[in-house]
C-alpha cells in the first residue's frame, strides 16, 4: 500500500472505503511494518473520500505515525494488546459483547461467516472476532468480486451484527490505556469512520 487512504480523485469512493478498512485490519492485527509506516508518515492528510468529518482524526493518525519510530509503535501494540496471559485492551468482539471470548456472538458471527461462503485461514491463531479480521470481512464486502456477497445490503447487515455493536466500546479502551500514543489516535480515526459508516447505512434503510 504505497498511498494510505487515497481521496476521491484517485480512487472512487466505494474503494476508498475498502482501502480504510483494509489499513484499519493490518494496523490493529500487527504493529506497521516499516514500509507501511513509512507510507502512513508521508500520507495526504486531506479528506477522505467520506468527506471532512474524518480530516482531523486522520491527520493525528499521521501526525503520530511521523512522531514516532516502527519500534516505538511496535512496543505500544504489545503493552496494549500483548503480553502473556490477560492483554490490557482485548481485540475480540466477544469481550465487549459477552464479557467473554469465544461465546455467543463468536458463534454468530461463524455462522454468519458460513453463509457468506467464508472461513478463517487456518494459519491465523486469532479467533474471527478480532477486529482486525472482522475489518478484512468488510473489506471483501466492499470490494469482492461475487456480487451476490460482496454488496450494500450485505455490508450494511454485517457492520450492524458485528461490528458497531462493539466497536466503540473497543476505542474507548485503547483511548484510556496511558501508553497509547499512535493506537489512541487510530482509535479516535476508527471511531470517526464507523461513525461516518453507520450514517451511511442508515440512509439506505
Amino acid at each position: 500500500m504505497s498511498e494510505p487512504l487515497p481521496t476521491t480523485s484517485a480512487l472512487d469512493e466505494e474503494t476508498a472505503r475498502a482501502e480504510v478498512y483494509g489499513l484499519l485490519s493490518q494496523l490493529y492485527y500487527a504493529p506497521p511494518s516499516g514500509e507501511l509506516l513509512a507510507a502512513l508518515q508521508v500520507a495526504v492528510t486531506d479528506a477522505p473520500a467520506q468527506g471532512a468529518f474524518l480530516e482531523e482524526p486522520w491527520r493525528a493518525v499521521v501526525a503520530a505515525a511521523r512522531d514516532l519510530d516502527a519500534p516505538s509503535i511496535a512496543d505500544e501494540y504489545d503493552a496494549l494488546f500483548g503480553g502473556v496471559g490477560k492483554p490490557d485492551v482485548y481485540l475480540f468482539g466477544s469481550h465487549y459483547l459477552a464479557g467473554f471470548l469465544n461465546e455467543k456472538p463468536l458463534a454468530r458471527l461463524r455462522e454468519t461467516l458460513a453463509g457468506l461462503g467464508l472461513a478463517r485461514d487456518e494459519a491465523m491463531p486469532e479467533t474471527e472476532d478480532h477486529i482486525a479480521y472482522v475489518c478484512e470481512v468488510m473489506r471483501y464486502l466492499i470490494a469482492g468480486d461475487d456480487v451476490a456477497v460482496a454488496n450494500l445490503t450485505r455490508q450494511s447487515e454485517f457492520f450492524a451484527e458485528h461490528l458497531l455493536p462493539w466497536v466503540n466500546a473497543l476505542c474507548d479502551a485503547i483511548s484510556a490505556h496511558p501508553k497509547a500514543r499512535f493506537y489512541a489516535a487510530l482509535a479516535e480515526f476508527t471511531r470517526a469512520f464507523v461513525s461516518v459508516e453507520a450514517q451511511g447505512f442508515d440512509m439506505m434503510s
